[in-house]
C-alpha cells in the first residue's frame, strides 16, 4: 500500500506513522506536512532513513503540492489540522483555513485520484458538551469554539464528497490523547514540564471539566482498523473509557513528580470551555477494536517519557 498522511510531523500523526511503520514494513508512506510550530521533524529522525518513508514539505492548502503526493498514493489519513483551543479563541482565521479550505483541497484532489480510502481524522470536540449520556456517531454537531467549529465544516465537507461523489470517506472521532511527542501546549505535556521546571500548574475554574483520555497507540490502532476494516460512508467513534476531571489528572501528574497541592493555581476559566465531552465507542467496538493500554500505566509511561527527554520539548518552550 501507498499510503499519503497528512501532518504526520505532529504529535498523533508521527505516533501513527511509527506505529504503521513497524506493523506493516512494506506499506509506503509518505508524509505531507507544513511544519507549523506544533509539526516537528525530530518526531520521525529515528525513521527519516527508512526506505518506505518519504516527507514532503507542503501546505495542504496548496492544490499542486497536494496533487503531487496525492497521484502517487491509494489510500489517505488526514491528521493535519490546526487544534489548540485556546489559539482558535485568539484568532479563529487560521483554523478556518487550514481545517476546511485544506480539507477540501484534500478531498478534491483524491477525488480526481481515484484514492480508494480517504481517512478523516477529527474529534469529539465536534458534538459539543454533554452533562450526562454519550454521544453516538449519529448525533447532532454542536461545536462551541471555532476550532470545534472548523472540525465540524471539515467532517461535513468529507461526507458531502461520499454523498455526492462517492469518495470512500471515513470520519473518526477520537477523544483526548496523551502520550510521547505531544506538543507542550496540551494539558498533560504542558503540565508536566512545568511541575518539572519547579512552577505551578493553571487549571481552569474549578477543575471540574471532564474529558475522556486515550493513550495515543490506541488511538493509532484505531485508525489503522478503521483503514483496513471501516465502511465508506460512516463516522467512528474512538473513546478510552478514562473519563476523568481536569482536577483528577492533574493530582495523578502531582503525584507522580513528587509535588502537592501547592503547585495548582487556579486561574480564570477558559471561554466558551464545555463542561464534559463523552463518546460512545460500541460502535468500533462490536466490529472488533477497542483499547488495550491501561490508563494509569500510560500515564506514568508517558510522564517517564517527559522526564527522560527534556531535550525534546525544552527548545519547544522557549
Amino acid at each position: 500500500m501507498k499510503l499519503l498522511v497528512t501532518g504526520g510531523c505532529g504529535f498523533i500523526g508521527s505516533n501513527f506513522i511509527h506505529y504503521m511503520l513497524e506493523k506493516y514494513p512494506d506499506y509506503q508512506i509518505v508524509n505531507l506536512d507544513k511544519l507549523t510550530y506544533a509539526g516537528n521533524l525530530t518526531n520521525l529522525k529515528d525513521v527519516e532513513n527508512n526506505p518506505n518513508y518519504s516527507f514532503v514539505k507542503g501546505d495542504i492548502c496548496d492544490p499542486l503540492i497536494v496533487n503531487e503526493v496525492m497521484k502517487e498514493a491509494d489510500q489517505v489519513v488526514h491528521f493535519a489540522a490546526e487544534s489548540h483551543v485556546d489559539r482558535s479563541i485568539e484568532d479563529g482565521s487560521v483554523f478556518v483555513r487550514t481545517n476546511v479550505l485544506g480539507t477540501n483541497t484534500l478531498l478534491q484532489s483524491a477525488l480526481a485520484n481515484n484514492i480508494k480510502k480517504f481517512i478523516h481524522v477529527s474529534t469529539d470536540e465536534v458534538y459539543g458538551s454533554t452533562v450526562e449520556g454519550s454521544f453516538t456517531e449519529t448525533d447532532n454537531l454542536n461545536p462551541s469554539s471555532p476550532y470545534s467549529s472548523s472540525k465540524a465544516g471539515s467532517d461535513l465537507l468529507a461526507m458531502s464528497y461520499y454523498t455526492t461523489y462517492g469518495l470512500p470517506v471515513c470520519i473518526t472521532r477520537c477523544t483526548n490523547n496523551f502520550g510521547p511527542y505531544q506538543y507542550p501546549e496540551k494539558l498533560i505535556p504542558f503540565f508536566i514540564s512545568r511541575l518539572m521546571e519547579g512552577k505551578k500548574v493553571p487549571v481552569y475554574g474549578t477543575g471540574l471539566n471532564v474529558r475522556d483520555w486515550i493513550y495515543v497507540e490506541d488511538h493509532c490502532s484505531a485508525v489503522d482498523f478503521v483503514l483496513h476494516n471501516g465502511n465508506s460512508g460512516e463516522i467512528y467513534n474512538i473513546d478510552g473509557g478514562n473519563e476523568l476531571t481536569n482536577l483528577e489528572i492533574t493530582y495523578r501528574l502531582l503525584k507522580m513528580l513528587g509535588k502537592d497541592e501547592s503547585s495548582i493555581e487556579y486561574v480564570e476559566d477558559r471561554k466558551g470551555h464545555d463542561f464534559r465531552y463523552s463518546l460512545d465507542g460500541s460502535k468500533l467496538e462490536k466490529m472488533g477494536w477497542k483499547p488495550k493500554y491501561n490508563f494509569d500505566a500510560a500515564l506514568e509511561q508517558t510522564v517517564r517519557w517527559y522526564v527522560e527527554n527534556r531535550w525534546w520539548w525544552e527548545p519547544l518552550k522557549r
